[in-house]
C-alpha cells in the first residue's frame, strides 16, 4: 500500500574521513597509535607551539595515490595545502591543515549493489588529505570536558561522494565497499568504533521527478555503518513529515542518537563555509611525479572487485560465494593460496565458508591463526573428490587433526583413523542385497513412489560397512537393484 512517503525521493551524499595507517602523524614525527595514554603522542609541533614547522608525511601521500588508482581517480600532480580556521577546544593550532582548492585527487567511482541487487556506480567528487583534531571527552568527569590530543595531527583522507545515493541500503553498501577497499589497500583499518573511519551524511528529499535538490541536513557522530543507515532512514521520514505539515527544512548540522534511533539539532549551518581558508605558508606545494604514480601502481594488490569478477567469470562461483570470499582480504588471500593446490574451486570455496570458518568461530581465531595449511586442505579436497572419504568425515574428523598435525596430509590421517571408504563393488552389492531382502515392505514403499526410503537403505548400509562404503557407488547400486 502506497503512503505519503512514496511521493518523495531520497538524496544522499557521504563524506567519509579515514585515518591513514602511517607510523607517524600527518605533519610531525609524533606516533600515530590508537589506545595510548592520553596526551602522550604529542610534541611541540602537534601542540601548535610558536615557531614550529610542519613537514608532509610522504606515506600519507602514497596512501592517497593508492586509493586514487583503485577508484580510477584523477591524481593532481601540483597540490597546495591550506589552513582551515575554526575554533575547537581540541584543535590546538586553531586551524586544520587540509587541501581546499587543490585536492590531491578528483573523480573516480565506486561500484555498489542497489536495493534490487543491480550494479550502480557512485561518483566520487574529491578526495583530499588533512589532519585530524584531538578528542573531547564529556563523560569522564561530571564537571569538566577532558581533552586528549593524541589524535591531533593524525593523517586523514576525506572522500566526498556526489549526491547519487538514493536509499539507506545504497549508503550502507557504499560504505561497506569503501571500507573493504581501503582494507585491501592497507591504508586504513576501517574500525568505525575506534573512530578511524567516520562518516557524515548530507541528506535531503524531493518530490520524485524533480531535478532541483531540497535543503540538506548534515548528520554527524555515527559510529557504525548500520547507524549511518538508521540515521538516513529516520532523517528522511523526519524531513518528509516537516514538509507535509507545511513546514520548511532548515539547513543544519544534526547528530544521531543510537539509543533511540533519532537525530537532533546541533547547530545552524548559516556560517557553514566561513572557515577563512588560505594557503598554508609553512608547507611547499606538493609535487607528484608520474614515476611515483607508476611505482605505486606496480605495488597495487588484487582488489576485491577484480577478485570477485574472476571468481564468477573464470571459476564459475555464484555471486554470493564470490562476495563472501572477498569480504575480508585475509580470507581472499587464503583462498588464492588454496587454489594453487586444487582446481576444484567450488569445493575450495565451500571449505573456507563452511568448516574452516566454523572452526575459526568456535575457537575465536582469525584466519591468520589457522595452523592447517592450504596445501593440507587441498589434500582433503582431493580425497573427497577421489571418493576415498566422505565430505562429512573430512570436515568433522580430518580437519581437527590437520590443525593439530601440520606436517601430515589428509591421506595419512585418513589411514591412521581408518576412514578410507570402500569402493569394492562386489562387497557393497552384497551388503545392499542383504538390506533389501531384510526390508521387503520398505522396498515395496520405494517402488510405490516413496523415494525417501533410499535414506533408510543408505543408513543401514553405512552401519553395516562401518561408515566406509563409498556413498556415490552405494546409491547407484541401490538404484540399480531397485529397478
Amino acid at each position: 500500500m502506497s503512503t505519503v512517503y512514496d511521493k518523495y525521493e531520497l538524496v544522499v551524499g557521504l563524506e567519509v574521513h579515514m585515518q591513514l595507517m602511517t607510523k607517524s602523524k600527518a605533519y610531525s614525527g609524533d606516533a600515530n597509535e590508537y589506545g595510548n595514554l592520553p596526551n602522550t603522542n604529542v610534541s611541540a609541533i602537534s601542540l601548535g607551539h610558536p615557531g614550529t614547522l610542519p613537514r608532509v608525511n610522504s606515506k600519507s601521500v602514497e596512501c592517497a595515490i593508492k586509493l586514487a588508482l583503485a577508484c580510477g581517480m584523477d591524481i593532481h600532480k601540483y597540490v597546495f595545502f591550506a589552513r582551515k580556521n575554526y575554533f575547537y577546544a581540541d584543535l590546538p593550532k586553531g586551524y586544520q591543515i587540509t587541501q581546499d582548492k587543490t585536492p590531491i585527487c578528483t573523480g573516480g567511482q565506486i561500484k555498489i549493489k542497489t536495493e534490487d541487487n543491480s550494479d550502480k556506480w557512485i561518483t566520487i567528487t574529491r578526495a583530499h588529505l588533512e589532519e585530524d583534531a584531538g578528542k573531547s571527552m564529556h563523560d569522564q568527569d561530571p564537571f569538566d570536558t577532558l581533552i586528549d590530543l593524541n589524535r591531533a595531527g593524525v593523517p586523514l583522507i576525506e572522500v566526498v561522494s556526489e549526491p547519487e545515493i538514493r536509499s539507506s541500503k545504497e549508503a550502507y553498501n557504499y560504505l561497506t565497499e569503501l571500507r573493504k577497499l581501503v582494507r585491501y589497500l592497507e591504508i586504513c583499518d576501517g574500525n568505525m568504533e575506534e573512530g578511524s573511519m567516520r562518516c557524515d551524511a548530507n541528506i535531503s528529499v524531493r518530490i520524485k521527478g524533480e531535478t532541483a535538490f531540497g535543503t540538506r541536513c548534515e548528520v554527524k557522530n555515527m559510529n557504525s555503518i548500520r547507524n549511518v543507515q538508521r540515521a538516513i532512514e529516520y532523517e528522511m521520514k523526519r524531513q518528509i513529515d516537516v514538509i507535509e505539515a507545511g513546514g520548511t527544512i532548515q539547513q543544519e548540522t544534526r547528530s544521531f542518537d543510537a539509543a533511540n534511533g533519532t537525530t537532533f539539532s546541533l547547530r545552524s549551518k548559516e556560517l557553514a563555509h566561513d572557515y577563512r581558508y588560505f594557503p598554508e605558508p609553512d608547507l611547499q606545494p606538493l609535487l607528484i611525479s608520474q614515476k611515483q604514480i607508476e611505482d605505486l601502481k606496480a605495488q597495487m594488490p588484487a582488489l576485491p572487485q577484480e577478485l570477485h569478477d574472476k571468481y564468477v567469470s573464470q571459476f564459475g562461483l555464484s555471486e554470493y560465494d564470490a562476495m563472501v570470499l572477498t569480504n575480508e582480504k585475509e580470507i581472499a588471500l587464503w583462498y588464492e593460496e588454496l587454489i594453487k593446490h586444487t582446481k576444484n574451486y567450488k569445493s575450495a570455496c565451500n571449505w573456507i565458508n563452511g568448516p574452516i570458518k566454523a572452526y575459526l568461530n568456535e575457537n575465536a581465531l582469525h584466519i591468520d591463526d589457522f595452523t592447517a595449511s592450504p596445501e593440507q586442505i587441498a589434500s582433503a579436497i582431493a580425497l573427497v573428490d577421489d571418493g576415498k572419504i566422505s565430505a562429512s568425515a573430512a570436515a568433522e574428523k580430518i580437519l581437527p587433526e590437520l590443525v593439530k598435525h601440520t606436517s601430515k596430509n589428509a591421506l595419512q590421517i585418513a589411514e591412521e583413523l581408518d576412514l578410507i571408504q570402500s569402493s569394492n563393488e562386489d562387497e557393497i552389492i552384497g551388503l545392499a542385497k542383504e538390506i533389501l531382502e531384510a526390508w521387503p515392505d520398505k522396498v515395496a514403499n520405494y517402488k510405490n513412489g516413496n523415494k525417501g526410503m533410499m535414506g533408510l537403505f543408505m543408513g543401514e548400509l553405512m552401519k553395516k560397512s562401518g561408515g566406509k562404503a563409498n556413498p556415490k557407488m552405494a546409491t547407484a547400486i541401490f538404484q540399480d537393484l531397485l529397478k
